[in-house]
């Protein structure tokens, strides 16, 4: 057997439960490349595609044949979003690098409108997508699955930005995600976005530091002449 076999048909047994150890070793690397979007490192983007890849065999259970026939079309579809994200994000942050940066991206919030337009899509893009993802046939309850479609879509977009925000998408994201990866008995999957949820908010409140410091780099280098000191 050649190690793409095996890694395509290996299985985990816990018990009575079946994990694939394509879910567990594509949610780790999904886990080192949000270490690598935490440290603003280029190398984040081309790790998490490697993840995707996998995870995409994984979500389309009943396709592919696995232990866990259930379809999350959601989650399979967000494997290949991720993918075509990723490759826009790793494009900006390597220009970025190249330009004379010693990181990849400098964390920045997201304007008022940017704010209401990230709102705005999350919602408006679960309603629309819900009906579809229904007649094809995902996991109930469906709305969860396109919640967690747009919010990775949005967040992994306001990585690509260099939004701190994109940090709190994703916990909205994993608030709905660890119940509903629960449900459908993706174990492994869930127990990586309860860890990421705690991650998430961790990588928040380090870039919001960072964006904090180069604002008073920013303002001590040229102050505003408008501001009486």
């Amino acid at each position: 057997m050649n190690p793409i076999e095996w890694l395509f048909d290996a299985q985990l047994v816990i018990g009575t439960q079946t994990i694939l150890w394509r879910e567990v070793i594509g949610n780790l690397f999904g886990m080192l490349s949000a270490v690598g979007g935490m440290r603003r490192k280029v190398w984040a983007w081309p790790v998490g595609i490697v993840g995707n890849l996998l995870l995409f065999t994984v979500f389309l259970g009943a396709v592919f044949g696995t232990p866990n026939p259930v379809n999350l079309l959601g989650q399979a579809g967000r494997q290949v979003m991720f993918i075509i994200v990723s490759i826009y994000g790793w494009v900006q942050w390597r220009n970025s690098r190249n330009s004379g940066e010693q990181t990849a991206v400098t964390p920045h919030w997201a304007s008022n409108k940017v704010r209401v337009l990230l709102g705005l899509g999350l919602v408006g893009g679960t309603l629309a997508l819900t009906p579809i993802f229904r007649a094809l046939g995902s996991f109930e309850p469906v709305w969860a699955d396109a919640w967690i479609f747009m919010g990775s879509l949005l967040a992994t977009y306001g990585m690509a930005k260099g939004w701190v925000e994109f940090w709190l998408i994703w916990v909205a994201v994993d608030v709905v995600g660890v119940p509903l990866l629960i449900s459908a008995g993706y174990y492994a999957s869930a127990v990586l976005y309860l860890f990421y949820g705690g991650f998430t908010l961790v990588g928040f409140f380090i870039w919001m530091r960072v964006q904090k410091k180069n604002s008073l780099t920013i303002e001590t280098a040229f102050p505003d002449p408008r501001v009486k000191r």
